[in-house]
Parts: C-alpha cells; structure tokens; sequence
C-alpha cells in the first residue's frame, strides 16, 4: 500500500493537492511491527518544475506504539512536516518512503504513558 505514488505526466506547473488519511497498514507495508495503530492526515502541495519535483507535506494525527515501561497500547500525537526536492526517473514519483520517515522521526525517543497510567500489574512487577 503506497498511497503517495504520484503520476507526473498528470502534474501540470500549477500547485497539485494530495490529501490522503494512512493508518496501521501503511506502517507494515514497511514492515514496522512497533506501529499498533495510526490515524494520520498527510497532505501535500506537489509543483513539477521540468526535471524535478516539490514536495511539501503536513503530517499531523496519532500514532498508537507499546509504551516503553509497561508494553501496553500508547497513543502518541505528531505533528511534522517536510519540504523535498526530487529528479525523478520514469513516470511516476514515489515519496511514500518519506513520509514513513518524517512520522516515524516524529514520534518522542522515549515513549511512555504519563505517571500512574502504566499497567499498574506490569509496573507492580518491575518494582519488585
């Protein structure tokens, strides 16, 4: 599932709007077994300039990863965005691989529920 493969022979030099919702599947389509859900708007201005390509993209929603201390479901908000140039080769543009990469660069290096909202079972056993 590559919802971000962009046909160039449709892009005119005019500003293209693509909008598009991803959510879990996308994630394993890169095979990231950490992602366990995903609710996020990308929406990108796409401008053709003869050989290459401008995009820019809004990344903004949740994404559900296990929490750090107890392993349970944490939902996490990002909120990014990204400006790229490309040359492409051939007659489409596939950036689906960078906005795997900005949302998963946007998610925190530690992720963690907030204090007291860990499994209390887990957490009873680590303290132990």
């Amino acid at each position: 599932m590559q919802p971000f493969i962009v046909n160039l022979h449709r892009l005119g030099g005019s500003v293209t709007e693509l909008d598009r919702t991803i959510g879990k599947e996308f994630f394993e389509s890169f095979g990231n077994p950490d992602i366990l859900g995903a609710a996020l708007s990308v929406a990108c201005d796409i401008v053709r300039h003869g050989v290459t390509v401008d995009v820019e993209c809004s990344i903004s929603g949740t994404l559900t990863v296990p929490c750090d201390r107890c392993l349970e479901p944490l939902e996490i908000p990002v909120e990014t965005e990204f400006s790229e140039t490309y040359a492409p080769e051939g007659d489409e543009l596939d950036f689906s691989q960078d906005v795997y990469d900005y949302a998963i660069t946007a998610l925190p290096l530690q992720r963690v529920h907030p204090e007291d909202q860990c499994n209390p079972e887990t957490v009873k056993f680590l303290s132990k």
